[in-house]
Order: C-alpha cells, then structure tokens, then sequence
C-alpha cells in the first residue's frame, strides 16, 4: 500500500530551497509552488497541502498569519524567529491548522540532541566536569551563533544544575563557572559542524554531529512534512519523531 505524499510549496529558494526541491523530486514529490522575495505568498487559494518556510525570521510570523488564513499547514526551518513564537502558536491554535518546527530537521542532529541531553545528565553530579560549545558553518550563513547550537545549549542548561545562563559573545575576560559559553566560526564551505567539550584536569571527552551536505536537512523536512499532513497543532520536531 503506497503513502500519500502532501503537495508542498517552499517559501524561501536559497540554499535549503534548493536541496529540498531536489530531493523531493527524487523522493517522488510534487512541488506546486515556489516563494521568495519576488513572489510572495498570498491570502489566496493554493493547490500544495504543506508549505516549508526555510526563508528568514523577519518573514516567518507574516507567513504563518497568510497560512492560516488559507489554512495551509506548514513546517518552520527558518531560525532566530523565537521572539514570535508565543504568537505563532497563538495563531496556530486559533486557526487549526498544523506546524511542525525545529532548529534543524536532521535526523542525526534530533539523535545527537538525545546523546547530549544524556550526556549532560550523567556529569550533572561531577562538578569537576565543566561544559562548552564550539559551531563552525560556511561563509554564507547569516546567523551566529546557529539555531542548532542554542538548540543544544538549552538542553545542557536544562540537565546541569551548575549552568544557569548561555553566553554567545567573545569572551575577554574570565568567564562565570555558571556560564555555559557558544562560540561560532564562519568561513570556506562547511556545511555545518558542533562539537560539545566536556572537560576536567583529568581528561576530555568530545561530542561532535558533523553534516556532509545539506541532503539530511532536506529530507528530514520532507518526513517532516508528512507527520504534519492533515493534522492540526503546533509541534517541536523533537517531540514527535
């Protein structure tokens, strides 16, 4: 018995845009519609089923509001828009529709979200431990640190009673013990690479999720895409694979 796969429009054909366009044609999907700066969504009837908005944070709050008024479900890659976010889901849950939103739609990267929060679990009661996060991406990527990076930063915070605060600025001076410290690195082609450090006198363990290319995202959103089909909510892709 074959799946029925949603229609899909991307809104925002960068990078991302682009891969997920690629996979999805391989994968057997059918793209309807394509948005960007030069043709944006409208409060009008569509043939697509789900739209994955992978554009910026400025626009995902007005493109939420024109989905659901169109009652169109959609999946969120964009970063950085979690100043919206009670007003997003306010939205969301008004209007019955369905989102789906994550920080990175890898599957590899949820599974590494799961070693980490296990991780800082188990040294949660050796104080000797101390916790850091270093994220390297290509030239290109506009934000800094990553969504994926303060991703797992509030994860650590959650599970070390020790760290009470994310610091993401060049440190020149001596940092707080309290203080769990991102740092970011931009240049080359990278597609995108973090490593937790672990560290003590004794010794340091590393935990690094290190992409290939942007083919994991792209088909993550896809699978992404079909858990939200036909449904109504707001979800944390975290939550539901």
């Amino acid at each position: 018995m074959s799946i029925k796969l949603p229609k899909l429009a991307i809104i925002g054909f960068g990078a991302m845009g682009k891969e997920i366009m690629l996979q999805a044609e391989q994968l057997g999907y059918t793209i309807t519609d394509i948005f960007e700066i030069d043709n944006l969504i409208e409060p009008r009837d569509y043939s697509f089923d789900v739209a994955l908005d992978f554009s910026t944070a400025d626009a995902v709050l007005s493109n939420v509001k024109i989905l659901a008024k169109i009652k169109k479900n959609l999946v969120i890659g964009t970063t950085n828009w979690e100043k919206q976010f009670n007003e997003v889901k306010s939205i969301v849950e008004k209007s019955h529709i369905g989102v789906l939103y994550s920080s990175n739609f890898s599957i590899g990267m949820q599974m590494f979200f799961k070693i980490v929060e296990y991780s800082a679990k188990l040294f949660n009661e050796f104080d000797d431990y101390d916790f850091m996060l270093h994220e390297v991406h290509h030239k290109r990527k506009i934000d800094s640190p990553s969504g994926s990076a303060l991703t797992l930063g509030k994860i650590i915070l959650k599970e070390l009673e020790n760290k009470t605060e994310i610091v993401t600025e060049t440190m020149h001076n001596k940092i707080s013990p309290n203080s769990l410290h991102i740092s970011s690195t931009r240049g080359g082609e990278i597609a995108g690479t973090h490593t937790i450090f672990i560290d003590s006198i004794a010794d340091t363990i590393e935990l690094t999720h290190r992409a290939k290319n942007r083919t994991g995202l792209a088909r993550g959103a896809l699978y992404a895409a079909n858990l939200i089909f036909n449904k109504t909510g707001f979800y944390n892709f975290a939550d539901v694979i």
